[in-house]
Formats: C-alpha cells, sequence, structure tokens
C-alpha cells in the first residue's frame, strides 16, 4: 500500500540552497514556504486559483505569478450550454518583486493586485471563518464584477502536500486544495446579473507556489456536495483526488472530506484514458485501496489552450459531471454518491 506521510507540526519547507526538506501531507499547511529560498528563483510559480460553482455555472477568479509575469484572470461560464459569459484576462511584466503574493494560504491573510484596469482581492479571515474575493474591471464598455464569499467552519480541514520531482532536489510543488466551503455571491456584467447562493454553490481553493520543471501532466479531481442520513440531518462532503504529477512515493493528493474533516486514501487513477474514446464518455475510477470507487460522466468537457511542439503552453481538458458510486471512511463509514456534481481534469502542461 502506498506510504502517506503525515506531518503534524509546522515543519520548514526548504534549506538554505533551496533542497527541499520535507516530502508528504498535513490536514492545513504546516510547511514555512520562503520563496527567496526557491532555486532557480526564475523557475518560480505562485497561484492562488478560486472556483465557484452551482452546478449550473463556473465561475474561475485567479493570479498568478511566475516571477517575469504577473497575470489575473475572471471568467463565468454556463457549462451546461458551453456559452462563456465573461472573461477578463491582466498581465503585467517584469514584476519579480511586485504584487508577492502571501506565503501562506489557509490562515488569515490578504492579497491586492490593481492596476488601471482591474482591481482584484483576496481576503481570507480564519478566526471570523470567511473567505472573501472579488475581481472588478471593464470588459468590452461595461462594468464587470465579481464578488463571492465562502465560508470556512472553525476546524476545517484541507490537504496540503509537498509533492518533489526526481532527480530535482530543488524542484517541488506545494498546494493547499480546499474545498467544501459553502459560497454566495454575484456575477455583475452591464445589465446581466448571476446571483449564487449557498444551498447549492461551493468554492474551492487551489494554492500552490513550486519550482516546477518545463514539462509536466496531470489529472485534477474536485467536488463538493450536501449529503443527507437516514435522519435528514445534512452533512458536507468532498473530495480532492491529484496525480500524475512529481513522485507521490511519499504521500498522493488524494483525500475524502466529511463535515470538514479530512479522511486520507491512496492512490487513484482513471481505468482508461479519457481522451480515448472521447471526453464526455464515462470516466471510471480505481482506487488502491478501494474506498474512492466512483464513475464520473460527463455532461460538458471545457477545453482550452494548446501546446506548440512540447515547448511552450499549456492544453486542458476539463470534464464536469456526475458523480456515481461509493466511498469510504476511515471509520468504514460506506457512503453513497449519487448525482455528485463535479469535475475532473487533465493537463499537459509547458512553461
Amino acid at each position: 500500500m502506498q506510504k502517506q506521510t503525515e506531518y503534524t507540526s509546522v515543519t520548514p519547507l526548504l534549506d538554505k540552497d533551496g533542497n527541499l526538506l520535507a516530502k508528504g501531507w498535513a490536514r492545513r499547511n504546516l510547511f514555512e514556504y520562503k520563496r527567496d529560498l526557491c532555486r532557480p528563483r526564475w523557475r518560480l510559480k505562485e497561484w492562488d486559483f478560486h472556483q465557484f460553482s452551482d452546478g449550473r455555472y463556473k465561475v474561475l477568479i485567479n493570479f498568478f505569478n511566475i516571477t517575469v509575469a504577473t497575470s489575473a484572470a475572471a471568467s463565468i461560464r454556463d457549462i451546461q450550454t458551453g456559452e462563456l459569459v465573461a472573461f477578463k484576462f491582466i498581465n503585467t511584466l517584469f514584476t519579480r518583486n511586485r504584487f508577492l503574493p502571501p506565503e501562506i494560504g489557509d490562515r488569515t491573510n490578504k492579497l491586492v493586485y490593481e492596476n488601471k484596469d482591474i482591481k482584484m482581492v483576496y481576503d481570507t479571515n480564519i478566526e471570523e471563518g470567511y473567505r472573501h474575493v472579488t475581481f472588478e474591471s471593464v470588459l468590452n464598455g461595461k462594468p464587470l464584477v465579481f464578488d463571492f464569499t465562502e465560508d470556512i467552519p472553525e476546524g476545517h480541514e484541507n490537504i496540503t502536500i509537498v509533492t518533489p520531482f526526481k532527480k530535482h532536489p530543488n524542484q517541488f510543488f506545494l498546494t493547499t486544495k480546499q474545498n467544501c466551503m459553502p459560497a454566495e455571491g454575484t456575477v455583475t456584467f452591464g445589465d446581466k446579473k448571476f446571483v449564487f447562493t449557498k444551498e447549492n454553490t461551493f468554492g474551492v481553493m487551489d494554492w500552490g507556489r513550486g519550482v516546477w520543471p518545463h514539462n509536466c501532466q496531470w489529472y485534477w479531481g474536485n467536488a463538493s456536495t450536501y449529503l443527507y442520513d437516514k435522519d435528514g440531518n445534512r452533512h458536507t462532503f468532498g473530495f480532492e483526488i491529484t496525480w500524475l504529477i512529481g513522485d507521490d512515493s511519499n504521500a498522493t493528493e488524494t483525500c475524502l472530506f466529511y463535515d470538514g474533516k479530512a479522511h486520507k486514501i491512496g492512490r487513484v487513477d482513471v481505468k482508461e484514458f479519457p481522451g480515448k474514446k472521447g471526453w464526455t464518455k464515462p470516466w471510471e475510477f480505481v482506487s488502491e485501496d478501494g474506498r474512492f470507487n466512483l464513475t464520473l460522466t460527463p455532461f460538458y468537457d471545457d477545453a482550452s489552450g494548446f501546446i506548440i511542439k512540447k515547448l511552450a503552453g499549456t492544453k486542458c481538458h476539463q470534464a464536469h459531471g456526475y458523480y456515481n458510486g461509493t466511498v469510504t471512511l476511515d471509520d468504514g463509514t460506506v457512503l453513497e454518491i449519487k448525482d455528485m456534481y463535479g469535475f475532473c481534469e487533465y493537463v499537459v502542461n509547458a512553461w
């Protein structure tokens, strides 16, 4: 069975030469990340990625800092029809020491990115139990405003993992995935207004810092929902599955979440490459420990990007659909999952 090295106390991430000291996972970010120790600095990638969805519309509000440039983007797409309602992208060059994001993601912090075209704010307040995400700009002469707040209940766990890359002691992928956060908000574009409520909307955060190789690929699946027990009590449930990127011999980025608590599971994969028969054909997942027995039946493939001869670019297929099957918690409880909205993506990356 796959080894799962769990960290339970704060630990340094890198030594003074940029070599990786920690390899494993934790239930919150216990890894002391310091960008000044990263080597080589020009290969450093930092991002704060936020996605909100009610199963009809997908909202992305994202920030990226890759040392030579800083980017911010926001979009809203109807994933039932494929219509891209609005998309705004801003890029600022030569930003090595500007717009530096916080070095911690799941504790109280604030990130502000502002120029003449946009104002974007991530305001995380763990003590008060919320994260407020806003993005304001103008698109095609019309005001474009995203405003979302998600709940972070007290004691809400996530999966934070440090994944190394073989043969490169200074390359790593540090990420915090946090989901099962009920969210509410609005998107206003001109005279159009889209309203999201906590009854059917969840937020997911993908917070990442790392020195990556030029070429890599990954799968990422994530979902959140409400489940009801036999007595009618409501529980939050979700999962995080990421694999194929880096060396997972110390821990896998796979986890179930139930009522805010993490339940670690082993390796997950797809039985067959999804692109072989078509991205909207069912994705059947296999789990080494038998605890993740789900099939995703997509209704939409959000395909984007391109790769130029493996030299530059990013190509993504993010399949949105419904998960069905069973999962097993740490205590052996089996949960039946029926028509749970979520996504899983396959990405090839070269940058």
